[in-house]
């Protein structure tokens, strides 16, 4: 069940598995981006929208601190 869209992300929630899809522009196709490892890591992501970002494994910038530094995602 889609619980959340921020796009071009969207956060999905089903008994067995909780997931992050993006929306990828070239192929106007939603596609899995991350496999959350429980409830909790999905509504941290919903909740805060740079470890939405930090998730991405394209490398999108987040945490952005007040200097203008930036820091990339983990992947």
């Amino acid at each position: 069940m889609q619980l959340l869209e921020r796009f071009p992300y969207r956060y999905h929630s089903t008994e067995t598995k909780v997931w992050i899809e993006k929306f990828n522009e070239n192929t106007n196709r939603w596609s899995e981006m991350y496999d959350c490892d429980s409830e909790l890591q999905l509504l941290t992501a919903m909740e805060d929208f740079d470890y939405t970002l930090w998730l991405d494994p394209d490398g999108v910038p987040c945490y952005r601190e007040q200097r203008g530094d930036v820091v990339r995602g983990h992947r």
